[in-house]
């Protein structure tokens, strides 16, 4: 996260070395980096300064290890593991100075300066750009600015920041605005755009005199608290169905949109687009990664994600079941790759790889294909309509972690990675693929 400095310098060459030689030991694929908007674009619009970027990626190259760049359009800071404080870019926010409405909204009129709101994305307030313009431009100087990384083979996966953290959601849980677990949150939406937008909406189904939600709580609410989210509450009336339905698909739309820019940027290279999708799973047909909530190093850790990524144990009559495209952990330090910890470090990525030989030509990426024709907002609805079984899984993994211990070695819960983590493009596959986080 912070291997490029808040100055956007590179200044962790000597420290990095030999981390990344351990990984390379321990059989590691890649690695994966946030790639900061806020740090690459910071003098101005269309002022690029990606010097600090290449200096890392030679060295993650001459290291032998593959990239996974992660284009983080958000905010650093301010959510679960942030390290460093990386806004993003000034000249920005200087534009929300004097319309602060590009920021997402709560209902209380606090802003979030943590992602702009989707309610901007077509709006051409930024020297010019829309949001989505300023995005696709950032990307198209990636991928000129990192041809030689792109050629070579070393950049085998683009994942596209969608919202807060990355993530494709709204931000309607911050714990700067004072959100605590298990709150139910807040619709974030009052933006005047998405106000606009939303009786816009309304007018056109006949329903002018429609308005946001006045009954579905505030942060740190729970659903028996509120009439909108109650058993039968009015989130089941005609008005609160379409509100959620404008709601949700707003977000789709503007996921959508951003995805789309990426597949005409990154077209023909051999390279496959990700995003960050809550609940997204196996069930849904997707291709699937994750990561771990939280650094572990304890056997019992590795062994519940090992059962995570493979429910069923190995298939030992063919290729897997269900497959894992690649797990991310979270994250590279010296504690990782020192002592028992390395050790068990080494042992957990032999397992992830089933016990086989090293291969980094498994499942090669092929040219990035144009995306199909646009789907209908019914068919996204209806693909995406949830399994509501419970997955199966095996009591324990076939191929443990021993600890020193025996193959328990802690006492508490080991981190899932939560199986609705990053999504991968269909179209292609980096089979075992096994990053660690920067």
């Amino acid at each position: 996260m912070d291997a490029v400095s808040v100055n956007n310098r590179f200044e962790k060459g000597d420290e990095l070395r030999p981390q990344l030689k351990r990984l390379v030991d321990a059989g590691v694929d890649g690695v994966m980096v946030d790639v900061w908007w806020g740090l690459v674009e910071a003098k101005g619009p269309r002022v690029y300064d990606w010097s600090a970027y290449k200096q890392l990626f030679k060295l993650v190259h001459e290291a032998g290890l593959k990239l996974q760049a992660i284009m983080s359009l958000h905010q650093c800071g301010g959510n679960v593991g942030d390290v460093v404080n990386i806004p993003i870019p000034q000249w920005v926010r200087d534009v929300g100075a004097s319309d602060p409405d590009i920021f997402y909204t709560d209902q209380h009129g606090t802003r979030n300066i943590e992602y702009l709101t989707l309610g901007v994305d077509d709006q051409p307030l930024f020297h010019g750009r829309s949001a989505v313009q300023m995005y696709a431009d950032y990307m198209a100087s990636f991928r000129d600015n990192m041809k030689e990384f792109l050629d070579a083979g070393v950049i085998v996966d683009i994942e596209v920041g969608l919202g807060p953290a990355g993530e494709l959601r709204y931000p309607s849980y911050p714990q700067s605005h004072g959100w605590s677990f298990p709150g139910i949150g807040e619709f974030i939406c009052y933006d005047k755009y998405l106000q606009a937008d939303f009786k816009a909406a309304a007018a056109m189904v006949g329903h002018p005199e429609w308005e946001f939600p006045h009954d579905s709580g505030t942060y740190n609410d729970t659903p028996e608290r509120t009439r909108f989210f109650v058993d039968n509450g009015t989130y089941l009336t005609e008005q609160g169905r379409f509100f959620l339905a404008w709601y949700s698909n707003n977000l789709i739309k503007h996921g959508d949109k951003i995805l789309d820019e990426a597949n005409k940027v990154f077209l023909g290279h051999r390279v496959q687009l990700a995003i960050k999708v809550l609940s997204a799973g196996w069930r849904e047909g997707l291709n699937v990664a994750c990561e771990n909530a939280l650094p572990r190093y304890d056997p019992t850790a590795y062994n519940t994600i090992l059962r995570n990524a493979r429910p069923h144990g190995i298939n030992k009559s063919g290729p897997p079941e269900h497959k894992l495209f690649g797990f991310t952990y979270l994250r590279l330090s010296n504690q990782l790759v020192e002592g028992q910890n390395y050790v068990n470090f080494k042992t957990f990525v032999d397992r992830m790889h089933a016990n086989l030989p090293h291969d980094p030509c498994v499942d090669p990426v092929a040219p990035l294909q144009r995306s199909g024709p646009e789907l209908t907002i019914e068919m996204i609805l209806q693909a995406a309509q949830p399994k509501l079984e419970p997955f199966p899984f095996e009591e324990h993994t076939d191929l443990p972690v021993q600890g020193l211990g025996g193959i328990g070695g802690g006492e508490v819960e080991g981190p899932t990675g939560g199986m609705g983590g990053e999504v991968q493009d269909p179209t292609g596959g980096m089979g075992g693929e096994l990053p660690a986080t920067m």
